[in-house]
C-alpha cells in the first residue's frame, strides 16, 4: 500500500488510555497540530477526542462489517456496484480507525458522512499511516461513494473512477483493512473468507 509509517507509540499511547479510567480526553494529544488545521481547512467543528469502551466496542463492530462488505470477485463484472462497495468498505474501515481514537460517532456523521477522502485524512492526521498515492486516489474517487449507486439520466456521464482497476481496488481495501486491523488491535472477524488474501 505504499508508504506506511510505523504507529508503536501510538499504540503504546493507546493501550495507556485503556488502562486509564473509563473516559479520558487526549487534550493534548500528538496529533491536536493536525487535526486543528484540517478542522480549519474543512470548516469543521473541533472534534472532542475521548476515547471510551463504548467507543472500542463500536470500532471492533465497524471493522468486522468493513470485512463483511469486502467486494467479492464475482461483483467486479458490475463495476458501478464494485465502487460502490469499496467506498461502503473503506468508509466503515477508516471510521473503525477514528472512533478507536476516541471520535464521536455523531461528530463523524456530521463532518464526514460518506466522504472517504476526507475520512482518509482525519485518520492519517491520528496516526493510522496510510499515506500512499493509490489509496489517496481511490478515496478521491470513491467521495461520496454514493455517487456510483444512482442511476444515470441519458447521456449523463459515468463519474470517474481515475483509470483503477478491480485487482487495484481489491488491493488497496486489503492493505487499508490490514492497515486498520494493525493499528486498532482488533481480530479479524471469526468467518475468514477468499479476500482476506487476495
Amino acid at each position: 500500500m505504499g508508504r506506511v509509517v510505523p504507529t508503536t507509540s501510538r499504540r503504546a499511547l493507546l493501550r495507556a488510555l485503556t488502562a486509564a479510567p473509563v473516559m479520558v480526553p487526549v487534550i493534548a494529544s500528538p496529533w491536536g497540530e493536525a487535526l486543528a488545521s484540517l478542522h480549519a481547512d474543512y470548516g469543521d467543528d473541533p472534534a472532542a477526542i475521548i476515547r471510551t469502551k463504548e467507543g472500542r466496542a463500536l470500532s471492533r463492530r465497524r471493522y468486522h462489517v468493513a470485512e463483511g462488505f469486502f467486494p467479492a470477485e464475482h461483483e467486479r463484472a458490475d463495476w458501478r456496484g464494485y465502487l460502490y462497495r469499496a467506498g461502503i468498505t473503506a468508509q466503515l474501515a477508516l471510521s473503525s480507525h477514528l472512533l478507536d481514537m476516541g471520535f464521536a460517532d455523531q461528530w463523524c456523521a456530521r463532518h464526514i458522512g460518506l466522504r472517504v477522502a476526507k475520512s482518509l485524512a482525519y485518520a492519517n492526521a491520528t496516526g493510522l499511516g496510510a499515506y500512499c498515492p493509490d489509496m489517496a486516489r481511490l478515496a478521491a474517487v470513491l467521495t461520496p461513494y454514493w455517487r456510483w449507486n444512482q442511476g444515470r439520466l441519458f447521456g449523463e456521464p459515468e463519474p470517474d473512477d481515475g483509470g483503477l482497476t478491480a485487482p487495484q481496488v481489491c488491493a488497496l481495501l486489503r492493505a487499508l483493512l490490514d492497515r486498520v486491523r494493525d493499528v486498532t488491535g482488533h481480530p479479524r472477524p471469526r468467518a475468514r473468507t477468499a479476500h482476506l488474501t487476495t
